[in-house]
């Protein structure tokens, strides 16, 4: 498996896959081709289907500026093309056409270009399943946390770091922030209202279930408004892990260096979702982006309670478990509606996953590792209308109402 360090990404949203893959393309297209007299790029499957409403022409257009550019959405999608965050980029001469790239946005920001190797970054742990983590970490007597710092170096708490000040700076920010978001919805930013309404004789459970929401909501409306967020591990579920890990640490009264071994394990089992099934919406709904995002704040939660490592394990299992079968219908394409609110409610979950692990991890039954490899099958054979291309679901059906 490869670093953590490409999986948490600080970036601008409203979609890793949509927004920061494609921008990181265009940036390596235009080195290549800077004596290009014009740009065109053409989109395809998801990227057609929702990247007008995910902001894809808008940073494409930024990036390649000032050469004249033209971005288009095909409906007619080639049969060469395999993954459905395809983008075709071309040089253009005298009006013709001289060069050309395909690119693959992959999920979290990652791109891949075709008939090129995957990736040039370095694998980094010899490891690709959680038994084979935990027979590691048995055989040498390690946590879970000293597995990274073994394989990533001392490092790697520099770069956690750096990654937990921006997540709460995106709390704070969209703690403070007002008014509509863009896009034509009208959907009212909601974080700051929920922090502060406090009900007359609130039960501590509900007060719980309030700040952590509002966290929740304010980092996804942050990435909504095209804001900087931290991929964990997209954008489109990068509300999930900053609420329930800034909650437990206020609520442990734990330092900002005491909650770094929660980032880090929760990077190792956003890793492993990675590499054995996927975290992009596209290819496998939205259980692969807020199932992944909370089964990564289930097992974070779960390591700094200081419980076991099955225990670890097991909360992270019943968080993506519950999570199965969840599609991507992003309401006009747009990273709001239902986006925003499955945040809070996986914040939510990812506690409830923790508690339950603490309780019931000896009776446990299905290993993270089965739900993984379910959770891959499950989505690429969930219909494509399901996997972020806004033509099925809650995008379908809002669409009818309208009408």
């Amino acid at each position: 498996m490869k670093s953590i360090r490409e999986l948490y990404k600080i970036g601008k949203g409203p979609s890793s896959s949509h927004t920061i893959g494609p921008e990181r393309a265009a940036k390596v297209f235009r080195e290549q081709h800077p004596e290009a007299e014009a740009y065109q790029v053409r989109l395809y499957e998801s990227l057609c289907k929702t990247g007008e409403g995910h902001g894809t022409d808008r940073v494409l257009h930024e990036v390649l500026s000032p050469i004249p550019t033209e971005v288009l959405f095909c409906e007619e999608t080639p049969a060469d093309v395999t993954h459905p965050n395809t983008m075709d980029f071309f040089a253009l001469k005298g009006g013709q056409v001289y060069d050309s790239l395909r690119v693959l946005s992959v999920g979290g920001g990652d791109i891949q270009y075709e008939g090129q190797p995957e990736s040039a970054s370095p694998e980094i742990y010899p490891e690709n399943t959680f038994a084979e983590v935990e027979d590691f970490c048995r055989f040498r007597g390690l946590n879970l946390a000293e597995y990274v710092e073994f394989n990533e170096g001392r490092e790697i708490w520099d770069f956690l770091g750096g990654i937990w000040e921006a997540m709460k700076q995106s709390v704070q920010a969209g703690l403070q922030a007002e008014g509509i978001l863009p896009g034509g919805l009208n959907i009212e930013r909601k974080a700051k209202m929920l922090y502060h309404q406090e009900v007359p004789d609130e039960l501590p459970q509900v007060r719980e279930c309030r700040i952590i929401s509002s966290y929740a909501y304010a980092v996804s409306e942050q990435n909504a408004d095209c804001g900087t967020v931290v991929t964990a591990p997209t954008c489109g579920s990068c509300g999930v892990i900053p609420a329930a890990l800034l909650y437990m640490q206020q609520q442990r009264n734990f330092s900002d260096e005491q909650m770094l071994p929660g980032l880090a394990v929760a990077g190792l089992f956003g890793n492993l979702i990675k590499q054995n099934a996927s975290i992009s919406g596209a290819e496998c709904g939205c259980q692969a982006e807020i199932g992944s995002a909370c089964s990564m704040a289930a097992a974070a939660l779960t390591y700094l309670f200081g419980l076991r490592t099955d225990q670890v394990q097991y909360a992270a299992e019943i968080a993506l478990e519950h999570h199965l079968g969840l599609t991507c219908d992003p309401i006009c394409g747009l990273v709001q509606v239902p986006c925003i609110e499955r945040n809070a409610v996986a914040a939510m979950r990812a506690m409830t996953a923790s508690n339950l692990a603490y309780f019931l991890a000896d009776t446990q039954r299905i290993s993270f590792d089965i739900v993984v490899k379910t959770m891959y099958e499950t989505g690429i054979s969930m219909n494509r209308r399901f996997r972020e291309t806004a033509e099925g679901g809650l995008a379908k059906m809002f669409q009818r109402r309208k009408r």
